[in-house]
């Protein structure tokens, strides 16, 4: 899902809700807030904090909800990761760590210390256009042994 700003740069929280209700009421299955087409990578992360304890109130359990919490960064992707857990969100979405072109091994090692943080279902996504790295068939099938990667 965007994420709406105001015209000073301010997230738009009423242009938010609305978005969130035209999505359930269009019979989504599930919203993704903070993906990283959804501006994530431009919010603070109180706002990040906010946005996620929001998106997860307005739905109300309606639909799913998807929290975005990758980063290039393990350990704040961990942080990230444990706090959308904590408040309520389905499952999570977890990008190629950006910028740092990690090798396969690399890849390997920040998602299943990732994965092991959490109890709840791990979607990852490659973008290596994005990224710089693609993460090859090999390595998505050694991570989707681990219990809670339960998608690419």
């Amino acid at each position: 899902m965007v994420t709406p700003f105001t015209e000073s740069g301010d997230v738009d929280w009423t242009a938010f809700e609305r978005i969130v209700e035209h999505q359930i009421y269009g019979g989504v299955d599930g919203i993704v807030l903070l993906g990283t087409t959804g501006e994530s990578s431009t919010l603070s992360p109180e706002e990040h904090r906010k946005t996620l304890s929001r998106g997860i109130s307005i739905v109300g359990g309606r639909t799913k909800v998807l929290a975005g919490t990758g980063s290039n960064a393990t350990d704040e992707a961990i942080k990230y990761s444990i706090e959308a857990q904590d408040a309520g969100a389905d499952g999570l979405l977890q990008v190629v760590p950006y910028y740092n072109k990690p090798t396969q091994k690399g890849l390997t090692e920040h998602f299943t210390a990732i994965a092991d943080s959490v109890k709840i279902p791990i979607m990852l996504y490659n973008i290596p256009g994005r990224c710089g790295v693609n993460m090859i068939a090999q390595t998505q099938l050694q991570l989707a042994r681990h219990p809670q990667i339960q998608g690419v």
